[in-house]
């Protein structure tokens, strides 16, 4: 259930209902909107249902959520969240650019690629230290070592780190190094990693699943949000379907879904989306124009010699291309790059 307080209740009146929320032995959350604050509530529904709370002091209605997702849902929070990522925002008004190669392979390959999305415009660096790979034979990542480097090019380029997160045991770990923490396609229904990363303090990036519906993914943001965690950042990176031309098919429809459904920021990442480096840039556009909040781009200084991923990442020259083409149409849809 969604409580709606009255534009002019007052902060005691929250206190009293929040009171008698916890008396139930329910949970609430809060969300301050810019006219009214709105009290989400989660706990058994006959406790719901017993509970008198339209008479209760200050509120204006109450509304009950269909959808299993309840704090991620429009109905609880009607605003767009914006996420702020040490005084960098996604969401709203704001295009959150995030880009860098598939993984950390070396400390040049690194810093050149960081300092060229840099440069372009980018505010996040993002870089695989661990990676999950389909074979055991591939290119695992740096682990520990490729967090160092990631450190070290924030140090030099003032650059966000985003990073992914396999396990819960390796969320401390990677809670050191990284500014906003990367659930992966694979995790999007580990569960138990999805509890862990919502007890932390980090921002998340949840990616969409391999074969996930919209509802799905919601309910993973769900597990994040109810452990305590709102900063929560949705990534739609295409869905695997019958096409074996393009890597996946990259589902813009979900943007346009999501952003109806739900008031947390979808970025979209092309680079996986398509898989070929040559569309990236048209879906970029294509996904900007949709009302994405950003996107996520993977660029290395030199592809054809990429450990991972070189068919479908940009040269610095190309990202720059896409940079100046998105801004352009982020300024039509009411965006803007900070």
């Amino acid at each position: 259930m969604v409580i709606v307080m009255q534009a002019q209740a007052t902060q005691n009146d929250v206190d009293i209902v929040t009171k008698k929320l916890v008396e139930a032995g329910l949970q609430y959350y809060l969300s301050q909107g810019e006219a009214r604050t709105i009290i989400g509530v989660i706990g058994d529904e006959k406790s719901i249902a017993q509970l008198p709370v339209d008479v209760f002091p200050g509120v204006e209605k109450s509304i009950a959520v269909t959808e299993s997702y309840k704090l991620v849902s429009r109905e609880f929070r009607h605003e767009d969240t914006v996420i702020d990522v040490q005084g960098t925002k996604i969401g709203g008004r704001h295009l959150g650019i995030m880009a860098g190669p598939c993984a950390v392979e070396s400390l040049d390959q690194l810093l050149e690629a960081a300092s060229a999305v840099k440069r372009a415009g980018a505010q996040f660096l993002r870089g695989g230290a661990y990676k999950p790979r389909t074979s055991p034979y591939s290119f695992q990542g740096l682990e520990e070592k490729g967090l160092e480097l990631l450190a070290e090019a924030r140090e030099r380029t003032g650059l966000k780190i985003v990073t992914e997160v396999l396990d819960s045991s390796a969320v401390d770990i990677v809670s050191q190094y990284a500014d906003v923490l990367q659930i992966g396609t694979r995790n999007m229904q580990n569960f138990t990693l999805l509890k862990t990363v919502g007890k932390s303090d980090k921002p998340v990036l949840l990616k969409r699943g391999l074969a996930a519906t919209i509802s799905e993914w919601l309910n993973a943001a769900e597990y994040i949000m109810s452990e305590g965690n709102y900063n929560v950042i949705l990534c739609e990176r295409g869905i695997r379907t019958f096409e074996t031309y393009t890597r996946n098919t990259l589902d813009l429809g979900a943007v346009a879904a999501v952003k109806s459904l739900s008031h947390l920021p979808v970025i979209v990442d092309p680079s996986h989306g398509t898989g070929h480096w040559k569309m990236v840039r048209p879906m970029a556009r294509a996904a900007v124009a949709a009302g994405a909040d950003g996107l996520i781009i993977e660029v290395h200084p030199n592809p054809a010699e990429a450990l991972c991923d070189g068919n479908q990442s940009l040269t610095p020259e190309n990202f720059s291309l896409l940079m100046d083409e998105v801004g352009a149409i982020a300024a039509i849809t009411g965006k803007a790059i900070p």
